[in-house]
């Protein structure tokens, strides 16, 4: 397998992000460019094995929480906890509507990942960070995602080829107890990732094709989502039973994550039924044109019916 780093920017740190108003932060791990070979012979979606070069970006350390999730869903929550005015285009933000359920299934908030929001909703709440702090977060895509939670390693695990040390590393249908848990109480990956393998599932932007990794190109790829399913999450959850986990394994979204759902059309924000899958966030350490950050942003959801 091919890997290379550069690491070369002395600017290229850590650092950790306040939201603005706010005392709420989350951290960010510098990822370095290089390239690896994405993919694996154990899963059929996943191969062929090929190289891949992915050009230098931030990760969250851990899933985004229900704290910093919370202020984007209501503005009132915002105005409560918010330590100065809101600027008008923040309060202007479509805001998610208000699930007609607990979307914490019972399991808790404080300090635990953000759940059962869609990718659309994903998206929504990168352009609020976006309008507070003025920097471009985002989803990772499937190739970002896989080189970051791989972290520099050729084998299924970046911890190495025994699954038993899962236990370690994540919180997965063994030992979460049927629950999500508050972020980083496991072990970190080598690049500072926290629960990359479990706790909760993870948002990629991209469309799922099984047969994507035959065609796509050598460089920073990605599947831009067309059609409403499937897209690629990645990852595992507390409710994944850790011998399906890995660097390389490939899950997708279902419209049977909105079977109970009452409304027409169905919630754009909400998967009522997926109470195991959040998001991290992504910032490139070369940021695309306003122009098209904002197409990133603005795209418009494909709703169900």
């Amino acid at each position: 397998m091919l890997m290379s780093f550069d690491v070369s920017d002395a600017a290229f740190e850590a650092y950790t992000q306040t939201i603005p108003g706010t005392e709420v932060s989350f951290g960010m791990t510098p990822i370095p460019a290089g390239t690896f070979s994405m993919g694996s012979e154990k899963h059929e979606d996943a191969q062929p094995v090929h190289p891949v070069k992915i050009d230098a970006f931030w990760m969250g350390t851990h899933e985004v929480t229900w704290d910093a999730f919370e202020m984007f869903l209501d503005k009132n929550y915002e105005l409560a906890i918010s330590e100065g005015p809101i600027e008008d285009q923040v309060d202007g933000l479509t805001r998610p509507s208000i699930p007609y359920l607990d979307m914490t299934f019972g399991m808790g908030k404080e300090g635990k990942p953000a759940i059962g929001m869609t990718q659309y909703g994903a998206i929504q709440y990168c352009y609020w960070l976006y309008l507070k702090t003025g920097i471009f977060y985002r989803l990772p895509t499937e190739a970002e995602w896989e080189y970051a939670a791989r972290a520099g390693s050729e084998t299924e695990y970046f911890f190495g080829t025994d699954a038993s040390q899962m236990n370690e590393y994540a919180w997965t249908q063994e030992n979460a107890e049927e629950t999500t848990h508050s972020i980083g109480q496991k072990k970190a990956n080598p690049w500072g990732l926290y629960d990359i393998y479990g706790n909760v599932l993870e948002w990629t932007s991209d469309q799922y094709d099984p047969a994507y990794y035959g065609v796509s190109p050598d460089e920073n790829p990605t599947n831009p989502s067309t059609e409403l399913y499937p897209r690629v999450v990645r990852g595992g959850s507390y409710d994944t039973p850790a011998a399906e986990i890995s660097s390389s394994k490939r899950y997708v979204t279902t419209a049977d994550w909105k079977r109970i759902d009452p409304q027409i059309p169905k919630s754009q924000w909400w998967f009522p039924e997926a109470p195991f899958l959040g998001m991290r966030l992504v910032r490139p350490l070369d940021p695309p044109s306003e122009e098209e950050i904002l197409a990133y942003y603005e795209a418009k959801p494909i709703t169900d019916y």
